[in-house]
């Protein structure tokens, strides 16, 4: 391993948790540095943070990237797919990304998955987490992985803000099926907390990272629909109905709201740790400070990300 030059790189520094960690990392006196998709787009740290474009398909070019950094934060990952970004792409990326760090000796590597991923899994979100934290274990290099469950808070905030959203612009809320399967929200800043912790580890490790409240969705929904002061009806609805009216929401809104499989993984309870939680800041009591600016316009993924 190379001595510390005080230099690390955050994949997406100018996305939701990678901005988080970014700014953690820069107030704390490390240089950043960011791959991403879009350099050139307008951002807070943009002026803090060396950008420069994910080159996976260059593996000499994605080393010299990595020359010279200590930590590598990785929060590379596809929500869905969506033209030729697909998940058997992002599988491929992310050993490329892994082979790279190992290259350029990279101190370790802080890379950042899903609550309860697994191999065997029929979402293949879940499946794809689990098969690129087997590569990131097969790397050689040294790794924390943190597992976020329901990642809230923040000035880009998506599903908190578009529950809120829906509440105070449509006529209806639809819970997919009975309401009660778990969720349990970590706050962003918590898991930018909790990747800086993990990365000064002496081994390997695997973690969580989940809240300090765990509820079931209906009451975090009835929690979000009185923060807003909304008065739209809550109703029950079976998730295949669910699903459509998740598309048709988004032909108006101009993208994807949630997926047949995200829902399938709500309604799984498949949001929540089996550990301890790290997080600190309780989704209540943040609510309570932030609902009233919750939901005044839509936080679109697909203009964020392509």
């Amino acid at each position: 391993m190379t001595p510390d030059t005080g230099l690390d790189l955050v994949t997406g520094a100018f996305s939701y948790s990678g901005s988080a960690i970014a700014e953690r990392l820069l107030d704390s006196g490390r240089a950043v540095r960011t791959l991403t998709l879009h350099p050139e787009r307008r951002h807070p740290l943009q002026r803090r943070v060396q950008a420069r474009r994910y080159r996976f398909e260059d593996p000499a070019a994605l080393a010299r990237d990595l020359e010279g950094v200590g930590t590598l934060y990785n929060t590379y990952w596809v929500r869905f797919d969506h033209g030729t970004t697909t998940f058997a792409t992002a599988i491929a990326n992310s050993r490329a990304l892994f082979d790279a760090a190992r290259r350029a000796r990279v101190q370790r590597v802080v890379h950042l998955s899903i609550a309860n991923p697994s191999a065997e899994s029929e979402l293949p979100y879940y499946r794809g987490k689990a098969i690129v934290e087997r590569a990131l274990a097969e790397a050689g290099v040294p790794y924390s992985i943190v597992r976020p469950t329901w990642i809230f808070g923040g000035d880009r905030d998506v599903l908190t803000n578009n529950i809120a959203w829906i509440l105070r612009h449509m006529p209806m809320f639809a819970l997919p099926g009975r309401g009660r399967y778990p969720v349990q929200p970590v706050h962003v800043e918590d898991l930018a907390r909790i990747c800086l912790q993990v990365a000064q580890a002496d081994h390997d490790l695997t973690v969580d990272a989940a809240g300090p409240e765990t509820m079931p969705f209906e009451e975090l929904v009835r929690l979000v629909r009185r923060a807003v002061r909304s008065t739209s009806p809550i109703l029950h609805v079976p998730p295949v109905a669910m699903a459509y009216m998740s598309r048709a929401l988004g032909v108006i809104v101009r993208d994807v709201v949630l997926t047949p499989e995200e829902i399938r993984g709500l309604t799984a309870g498949l949001l929540v740790s089996h550990q301890p939680p790290l997080g600190r800041i309780a989704f209540s009591e943040w609510l309570a400070e932030n609902g009233p600016s919750l939901g005044r316009s839509y936080a679109n993924e697909l203009q964020r990300h392509f």
